[in-house]
Formats: structure tokens, C-alpha cells, sequence
């Protein structure tokens, strides 16, 4: 049976799930000012810019900083399998895309902080500066 005129054809998938998997998708891109992460919908621009300004992931943070990341692998592989496989048209099909390569640009955001420590010679200005990334991942995650 073919697809409904809306759905998505295998040719379009392709196309589709290649897009959403090219090293370079995340680069030069517009970076979408929320994405949308199982019912949740998240800030990632600003996410983006908030871990542009840590200088590095302290101790304590760092299991909720994998989580997070785990987090958004898992909803990455679900979103790739709903593009494969699911009955979905066209607009529903680069939505996808876009939060796909939404949650690229926040798992990069992740992983390109610097280690430095946030000993005892860290200033009160970092100590803040911290504090505010802490609590805005941990709303992130609900």
C-alpha cells in the first residue's frame, strides 16, 4: 500500500535520517531557542549559552551532568526510531530533525566544558556563576 500523501516516503526518510546524523549538522546552524525532550520542553539556547560560561564541571555535579547527557541519548534514539519507522508526514518528519539536531547541539554544549577544579581559590563570583548553571540544569531535568 503506498503512503498517505503526507507521509513521509522511504526516500524522504532517508533523507531525513541522513540530515539528522551528518557530523557537520550541528555547525553553522540556528540554534533553536527551546526543543522538545519526551514532554518536557527545554530552553536549549539558553542552556547553550549558560554552559559557555562554566569553566568546568565540579565533582559534585558531574553524575547529574551524565544523566543529563544520558538522558538526551536515550531521547535521541527514540526520536531516530520514530523517523525510521513510524507513520509520520513530512512537517512532523523535519520537526524531528531539528530537536534531533537540537539534542546534538546541547550534548556538544555538555561535553565541551573544561575540567578546572572549584577549590578554595575559587572566587565568589564562580562560586555564583556555579550555583546558577547547577540549578538551571536541574531544572532542565525536571
Amino acid at each position: 500500500m503506498p503512503p498517505a500523501s503526507d507521509e513521509l516516503t522511504r526516500t524522504e526518510r532517508r533523507d531525513l535520517l541522513e540530515r539528522a546524523n551528518r557530523q557537520s549538522a550541528t555547525i553553522g546552524r540556528t540554534l533553536p531557542e527551546t526543543i522538545t525532550v519526551g514532554d518536557d520542553e527545554l530552553p536549549l539556547e539558553e542552556f547553550v549559552i549558560e554552559t559557555r560560561k562554566v569553566e568546568g564541571i565540579p565533582d559534585d555535579v558531574k553524575p547529574l551532568v551524565r544523566e543529563t547527557e544520558r538522558e538526551l541519548t536515550a531521547e535521541r534514539k527514540r526520536l531516530v526510531a520514530r523517523l525510521e519507522s513510524d507513520p509520520i508526514g513530512r512537517e512532523e518528519g523535519e520537526q524531528i530533525v531539528e530537536t534531533i539536531v537540537g539534542i546534538d547541539r546541547a550534548k556538544n554544549a555538555l561535553r565541551s566544558l573544561r575540567r578546572k577544579g572549584f577549590g578554595a581559590e575559587a572566587s565568589s563570583a564562580a562560586l555564583d556563576d556555579h550555583e546558577r548553571w547547577l540549578d538551571f540544569v536541574n531544572a532542565i531535568r525536571g
